[in-house]
């Protein structure tokens, strides 16, 4: 019998190994650590651009708010972006290499408005680190693939070890939450997922 738990753990949680690249891109979202891990590879000298990514939440209108380390994110956060763009200069990243995108307010558009805002400054990315929650790796690689054919997308996930959040390939089964959460993103790559992306993802293949 095949083991579909794993199955489906493996084609859920993507990772790569960093490598040098044209640009790390955050995914937007409200915990740290997104941002905190690009810094990381940032630091480390793996790209000398960050974008950071998102606008406001599509059903209610404004950022959803800081969901960890309060303490030291502390500020007023109108987007996501301009939460990123702060963790991101606290741990070490020069305001000079942020590439902000505050437009964005779901994965789709996340990919979408981060080519708009490459092609606006004429950076050719041949190469990129996508940097997201575990769970979120496969949906956010199957629309940045459609919105960057030409480029490598390599996923270098965050480690999210807050509550609930704490998801993994390991032990996403084990709770209801996880359950939840990961079939919740197997459902959204298939009614996500149009006849648009899959031309714009066979043009890379």
């Amino acid at each position: 019998m095949r083991d579909l738990i794993g199955d489906i753990g493996e084609f859920i949680f993507v990772e790569d190994m960093p490598q040098k690249c044209d640009v790390i891109v955050t995914v937007g979202g409200s915990y740290p650590q997104i941002a905190e891990k690009a810094a990381e590879l940032y630091r480390d000298g793996f790209s000398e651009y960050v974008i950071a990514g998102g606008g406001v939440g599509v059903k209610t209108g404004v950022f959803a708010g800081v969901k960890d380390k309060k303490d030291i994110y502390d500020g007023d956060y109108p987007t996501e972006c301009d939460f990123y763009e702060d963790v991101l200069i606290k741990n070490g990243v020069p305001e000079s290499a942020v590439i902000r995108e505050d437009r964005s307010g779901h994965t789709r558009e996340n990919a979408e408005f981060a080519a708009a805002v490459l092609k606006e400054r004429g950076i050719n990315v041949r190469k990129m680190i996508l940097v997201c929650k575990r769970f979120h790796a496969r949906r956010c690689l199957m629309f940045f693939r459609a919105a960057f054919p030409d480029t490598e997308i390599l996923i270098v996930p965050a480690d999210i070890e807050c509550g609930e959040m704490n998801i993994t390939r390991d032990n996403w089964y084990s709770t209801s939450y996880g359950i939840k959460r990961v079939m919740g993103e197997l459902m959204r790559c298939g009614n996500q997922f149009d006849e648009k992306d899959i031309n714009e993802f066979k043009k890379g293949k």
